[in-house]
Protein backbone atom coordinates (compact mmCIF):
# COMPACT_ATOMS: atom_id res chain seq x y z
CA UNK A 1 0.00 0.00 0.00
CA UNK A 2 1.16 3.57 -0.78
CA UNK A 3 1.28 6.53 0.72
CA UNK A 4 -1.12 8.66 -1.10
CA UNK A 5 -2.85 12.04 -0.89
CA UNK A 6 -6.33 12.41 -1.04
CA UNK A 7 -7.17 13.29 -4.81
CA UNK A 8 -9.06 16.92 -5.02
CA UNK A 9 -10.70 18.21 -8.42
CA UNK A 10 -12.81 20.89 -9.63
CA UNK A 11 -14.76 20.53 -12.57
CA UNK A 12 -15.88 22.54 -15.00
CA UNK A 13 -18.32 22.47 -17.57
CA UNK A 14 -18.28 24.20 -21.12
CA UNK A 15 -20.75 25.14 -23.89
CA UNK A 16 -19.28 24.91 -27.37
CA UNK A 17 -22.22 26.84 -29.26
CA UNK A 18 -22.35 26.52 -33.22
CA UNK A 19 -24.36 28.90 -35.24
CA UNK A 20 -25.86 28.37 -38.36
CA UNK A 21 -23.20 30.01 -40.28
CA UNK A 22 -20.53 27.87 -38.77
CA UNK A 23 -19.48 30.45 -35.63
CA UNK A 24 -18.50 29.72 -32.23
CA UNK A 25 -19.73 31.54 -29.41
CA UNK A 26 -17.21 33.05 -27.16
CA UNK A 27 -17.33 35.44 -23.62
CA UNK A 28 -14.49 37.81 -22.70
CA UNK A 29 -15.07 38.30 -19.12
CA UNK A 30 -13.68 40.27 -16.17
CA UNK A 31 -13.17 38.25 -13.36
CA UNK A 32 -11.31 37.64 -10.39
CA UNK A 33 -9.21 41.21 -11.67
CA UNK A 34 -8.26 39.34 -14.70
CA UNK A 35 -9.34 39.39 -18.48
CA UNK A 36 -10.36 36.35 -19.91
CA UNK A 37 -11.86 34.39 -23.14
CA UNK A 38 -13.28 31.47 -22.83
CA UNK A 39 -16.20 29.65 -23.56
CA UNK A 40 -19.45 30.31 -22.01
CA UNK A 41 -19.26 27.58 -18.52
CA UNK A 42 -18.31 27.43 -15.50
CA UNK A 43 -17.72 25.43 -12.55
CA UNK A 44 -19.79 22.35 -11.54
CA UNK A 45 -21.25 22.52 -7.72
CA UNK A 46 -21.96 19.63 -5.63
CA UNK A 47 -24.97 17.21 -5.91
CA UNK A 48 -25.14 18.11 -9.74
CA UNK A 49 -24.52 16.28 -12.96
CA UNK A 50 -22.44 17.68 -15.54
CA UNK A 51 -25.78 18.48 -18.09
CA UNK A 52 -27.59 19.79 -15.07
CA UNK A 53 -24.19 22.16 -14.83
CA UNK A 54 -24.23 23.56 -18.37
CA UNK A 55 -27.75 23.98 -18.30
CA UNK A 56 -27.25 26.18 -15.25
CA UNK A 57 -24.63 27.94 -16.30
CA UNK A 58 -25.88 29.11 -19.78
CA UNK A 59 -29.04 29.84 -17.82
CA UNK A 60 -27.02 31.96 -15.37
CA UNK A 61 -24.34 33.68 -18.33
CA UNK A 62 -27.24 34.12 -21.25
CA UNK A 63 -30.63 33.50 -19.43
CA UNK A 64 -31.42 30.98 -22.21
CA UNK A 65 -31.67 27.08 -22.55
CA UNK A 66 -29.52 25.00 -24.66
CA UNK A 67 -30.34 21.50 -26.96
CA UNK A 68 -29.12 19.05 -28.68
CA UNK A 69 -26.20 18.61 -26.43
CA UNK A 70 -23.25 16.61 -27.41
CA UNK A 71 -20.28 15.37 -25.49
CA UNK A 72 -16.96 16.81 -27.38
CA UNK A 73 -13.89 16.65 -24.99
CA UNK A 74 -12.83 15.90 -21.37
CA UNK A 75 -9.54 16.83 -20.07
CA UNK A 76 -7.43 14.02 -21.00
CA UNK A 77 -4.28 15.86 -19.59
CA UNK A 78 -3.10 16.60 -15.93
CA UNK A 79 -3.78 20.52 -15.59
CA UNK A 80 -3.73 22.51 -12.02
CA UNK A 81 -6.15 24.26 -10.95
CA UNK A 82 -5.44 28.13 -11.62
CA UNK A 83 -7.25 29.13 -8.30
CA UNK A 84 -7.02 26.72 -5.71
CA UNK A 85 -4.13 25.06 -3.76
CA UNK A 86 -3.32 21.28 -5.01
CA UNK A 87 -6.38 21.01 -7.22
CA UNK A 88 -6.24 19.53 -10.49
CA UNK A 89 -9.03 21.11 -13.17
CA UNK A 90 -10.87 18.64 -14.83
CA UNK A 91 -12.97 20.38 -18.27
CA UNK A 92 -15.63 19.07 -19.66
CA UNK A 93 -17.00 20.31 -23.28
CA UNK A 94 -20.11 19.72 -25.23
CA UNK A 95 -21.41 21.05 -28.49
CA UNK A 96 -24.65 22.26 -28.15
CA UNK A 97 -26.77 24.32 -29.83
CA UNK A 98 -29.37 27.52 -28.19
CA UNK A 99 -32.86 26.29 -27.90
CA UNK A 100 -34.84 29.43 -30.06
CA UNK A 101 -33.39 32.71 -30.96
CA UNK A 102 -30.27 34.08 -29.34
CA UNK A 103 -31.88 36.27 -26.52
CA UNK A 104 -28.73 38.67 -25.54
CA UNK A 105 -26.63 40.93 -26.46
CA UNK A 106 -24.09 39.64 -28.95
CA UNK A 107 -20.40 42.22 -29.17
CA UNK A 108 -19.10 42.75 -32.49
CA UNK A 109 -15.59 43.14 -30.38
CA UNK A 110 -14.00 41.77 -27.32
CA UNK A 111 -14.56 42.86 -23.97
CA UNK A 112 -17.39 45.06 -24.86
CA UNK A 113 -18.48 46.00 -21.36
CA UNK A 114 -18.21 50.04 -20.11
CA UNK A 115 -15.52 49.63 -17.25
CA UNK A 116 -13.67 46.56 -15.74
CA UNK A 117 -16.00 45.36 -12.65
CA UNK A 118 -15.41 42.11 -12.10
CA UNK A 119 -18.41 40.22 -13.35
CA UNK A 120 -18.97 41.67 -16.59
CA UNK A 121 -19.12 39.52 -19.40
CA UNK A 122 -19.88 39.86 -23.43
CA UNK A 123 -20.40 37.72 -26.00
CA UNK A 124 -19.48 37.31 -29.45
CA UNK A 125 -19.12 34.98 -32.53
CA UNK A 126 -16.42 34.02 -34.37
CA UNK A 127 -15.70 32.47 -37.21
CA UNK A 128 -14.83 28.55 -37.63
CA UNK A 129 -11.73 29.35 -39.52
CA UNK A 130 -10.94 32.32 -37.58
CA UNK A 131 -10.59 30.77 -34.34
CA UNK A 132 -7.19 31.41 -32.44
CA UNK A 133 -5.99 29.22 -30.09
CA UNK A 134 -3.90 31.78 -27.98
CA UNK A 135 -6.82 34.55 -27.81
CA UNK A 136 -8.63 31.93 -25.07
CA UNK A 137 -6.49 32.63 -21.26
CA UNK A 138 -6.86 28.89 -20.36
CA UNK A 139 -4.56 26.00 -21.28
CA UNK A 140 -7.44 23.81 -21.68
CA UNK A 141 -9.67 26.18 -23.75
CA UNK A 142 -6.68 26.67 -26.05
CA UNK A 143 -6.47 23.08 -26.73
CA UNK A 144 -10.26 22.79 -27.25
CA UNK A 145 -9.99 25.45 -29.67
CA UNK A 146 -7.61 23.74 -31.81
CA UNK A 147 -9.50 20.86 -31.80
CA UNK A 148 -13.06 22.54 -32.33
CA UNK A 149 -11.48 24.28 -34.88
CA UNK A 150 -10.50 20.86 -36.29
CA UNK A 151 -13.37 19.34 -36.43
CA UNK A 152 -15.62 22.68 -37.99
CA UNK A 153 -13.38 22.87 -40.87
CA UNK A 154 -13.82 18.74 -41.62
CA UNK A 155 -17.57 19.37 -40.77
CA UNK A 156 -18.33 22.33 -43.37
Amino acid sequence: MTDRQPSAFTIRVYALIISDKNEVLVTDEFQLDMKMTKFPGGGMDFGEGTIDCLRRELMEECSQEIQDIEHFYTTDFYQKALYWENYQLISIYYLAKLKGQVQFRISEQAFDFPDWVNGNQSFRWVIAEKINPEEFTFPIDKHVAHLLKEYLIERY
